[in-house]
């Protein structure tokens, strides 16, 4: 089938020759299929790397603003000019006798403390974690953003319990009845 092609091919070139029709001129510069194909193949590797850097520099810049520090009270509160107003989360000890509750608007006070510092929370939320209790070795981890006076404005508030539960007696050690928050003063 390709010869019998060929052959109609060749005719129709003849027939050409034959007519007052100007001859078509071969051209000299061919670029193979394979030049091509590479010259395609270099422009598409080429918009693939540029496409591939800018989604790393967006996430690069775009998670750096959303980062969240975790740092102990002390830490955070030797920094807190320059971390003043960035969300962190910050791990510390709940000073007993510090969780106060207010009941119109829901917030929570307490404050937490480090080895050399203490911090003032405020979580404006109703709800606390079953295990915050003002008892005294609560490890409390809070994330926020500290404001300008000092105060950190808490958004999460978690709790580790210290206390263990004994399987012999079926009783948890070490837990000291939770005592009620009190009513948060007026200033």
């Amino acid at each position: 089938m390709s010869k019998k092609l060929d052959d109609e091919l060749a005719e129709a070139l003849n027939l050409g020759a034959h007519t007052d029709a100007p001859p078509v001129e071969k051209s000299t510069t061919r670029s193979t299929p394979k030049a091509a194909s590479s010259r395609a193949s270099l422009g598409l590797l080429a918009v693939l790397l540029v496409m591939g850097g800018a989604i790393v520099a967006l996430f690069m810049v775009g998670f750096k603003e959303a980062a969240v520090y975790a740092l102990p009270v002390d830490q955070l509160m030797s920094q807190k000019d320059k971390l003043a107003g960035r969300k962190v989360r910050v791990e510390g000890e709940l000073v007993k006798g510090t969780l106060v509750k207010r009941d119109d608007p829901c917030e929570y006070r307490f404050t937490v403390h480090g080895p050399q510092s203490e911090m003032p929370v405020s979580y404006a939320q109703c709800v606390i974690p079953d295990t915050f209790r003002d008892v005294p070795g609560v490890q409390v981890t809070v994330e926020g953003t500290l404001n300008q006076a000092g105060t950190f404005d808490a958004t999460l508030v978690m709790a580790k319990c210290t206390s263990k539960y004994d399987p012999e007696t079926h009783e948890i050690q070490g837990a000291e009845a939770a005592t009620a928050p009190g009513p948060l003063s007026q200033k």
